[in-house]
């Protein structure tokens, strides 16, 4: 009952942020062109629940030749393969978005652990003997990590991260999922994103 219940949550939200989406894309595609050389959209593998790799999609938010070399790279705080507008992207997660279409779809949830990128969640399972553990619930737009951590932006940084993640997905609940939206809602009014 309560999966169900969070899958209606999810298409609801994801149905809100698509409809944002094409209010704003003309005008932000337009912008994103003008800024910097390359497509409006990125597309990225993510692994998801159970390990399952999907296609993840984002506002352009980098300069194109960000990992010309087919490297995974960390984004950190001023990373310069950040554009001039994908910073204000980043900081208002707009460039999140798109990721309605991952949720109605059902590869991702509202909320849930983040997925990562299958280069990283290698050197990641390596170095976390738990870290499989939060690929067992769908990974999520925002997360009790995203809100209550520090940006990861190196292996690091993981020890803090993966706590709230397994922590979410011990005690993760439709009530629990309440006030890590808005938090996350907070967040974008005060621009709080990398």
């Amino acid at each position: 009952m309560a999966s169900r219940a969070k899958r209606c949550i999810d298409v609801l939200g994801a149905t809100m942020l698509l409809g944002l989406l094409l209010v704003l894309l003309p005008l932000v595609a337009l912008a994103i062109k003008i800024d910097s050389r390359g497509p409006v959209f990125h597309v990225q593998q993510r692994v998801g629940l159970h390990g399952r790799t999907f296609r993840m999609y984002k506002l352009r938010s980098m300069t194109c030749t960000a990992e010309a070399d087919g490297l995974a790279r960390w984004t950190f705080p001023g990373d310069p393969r950040v554009t001039r507008l994908g910073r204000l992207l980043r900081a208002s997660h707009l460039d999140e978005v798109p990721q309605g279409l991952n949720i109605l779809r059902g590869e991702m949830s509202l909320v849930g652990p983040r997925p990562e990128r299958p280069e990283l969640v290698v050197e990641l399972m390596q170095q976390f003997a738990q870290f499989e553990q939060r690929l067992v619930v769908r990974p999520g737009l925002t997360g009790q990590a995203q809100v209550r951590h520090c940006y990861t932006s190196a292996v690091e940084d993981w020890h803090g991260k993966l706590a709230h993640d397994l922590d979410y997905v011990r005690a993760g609940s439709l009530r629990g999922d309440l006030p890590i939206l808005t938090s996350t809602v907070m967040q974008v009014l005060r621009l709080k994103g990398l």
